[in-house]
Parts: C-alpha cells; structure tokens; sequence
C-alpha cells in the first residue's frame, strides 16, 4: 500500500495536483489509494489528497478528506487544521475558517503558529472584529518576531491603530 503512493507523492512535489490525486492511467492517484488500501497506506494519505482537492479549489471535498487525517506529528496536524481553515475561508464561512486557524496554532508553540495566528486576524478583520485581529497580530510580534510574518506584522497593526 506505501509502496503505490510514491508516484502520487512525486506528482504532488511537482505540484499536479490533479494527477497526484487522480493517477495518471499507469499509477494511482491519492483517491484510489484511500478506497483501496484505506489508512494501511499512512494517514498522510489524507493530508495528500486534501491538500491537492484545496489547491484544485473544491473546499468541500478537502474538508472531507482533511477531517479524516489524524497523525500524531504536530506540524502536519496543525498544517491539516490549517487547510481546513483555508476550505472554510474558500467558501466564505469565516467564523470555521477562524476557528480552525486558531487551532492549528495552539497545536505547538513553534514558528508556524505565526502563519495561523496572521491567517486568524486577517479573517477578524473580515468579520469586522479588529480588535480581535490586533491582539492575534501583537502574539506575532511579541512571540514570534524572527518569523517572516513577525517582520511584516507591523503594517497590519498600523493600520488597525490608524483606523482607530
């Protein structure tokens, strides 16, 4: 069952994402590994297909297969929740993509959190919440002040305070 995931793998490194989930008529594609193998090929399987469904743009079905992914390393479980977060936000509803964002940033104190933390304010904002937009933004810069959004944060939170 792993061994049949390596070439859907490649072509999700290449970013064709609709052969790494499909196949390509010789190999198989991410969603012909689940409906026949299931997890026995890893649990990433479902991260895979998710994340390929989110970048074809079809949220619903990334949702489905995001929810079923459940690994134990931190980084992917917080990168699942975040995708889920991105389907919900691709659909318009904010108030699931916020509450997904913020869990994929309490799932480890590391850098990432930094990502989900900006995604989280942007999605206040869009909801009108500022407030509650700028205090994701200051954890950024308090927390995370090495991280590629902890050097961009102080544009978000300026305008935020200017608007004020």
């Amino acid at each position: 069952a792993v061994g049949q995931t390596f070439t859907a793998e490649q072509y999700f490194r290449a970013e064709d994402y609709d052969k790494a989930l499909n196949g390509d008529g010789n190999s198989l594609g991410f969603i012909q590994i689940i409906d026949e193998y299931g997890t026995k090929a890893g649990k990433a399987v479902y991260l895979y297909a998710g994340i390929c469904e989110l970048q074809l743009g079809n949220p619903a079905e990334a949702i489905d297969y995001l929810t079923k992914y459940n690994g134990k390393d931190p980084v992917l479980k917080a990168r699942a929740l975040s995708c889920i977060g991105d389907a919900y936000s691709m659909s318009e509803d904010y108030e699931s993509a916020l509450r997904y964002y913020l869990q994929a940033a309490d799932v480890e104190d590391n850098t990432f959190a930094a990502s989900y933390l900006l995604k989280a304010g942007i999605i206040c904002e869009e909801l009108g919440r500022p407030d509650e937009a700028l205090a994701h933004y200051r954890v950024i810069k308090d927390k995370y002040p090495q991280s590629y959004e902890g050097y961009e944060i102080d544009k978000y939170i300026t305008r935020i305070e200017v608007k004020k």
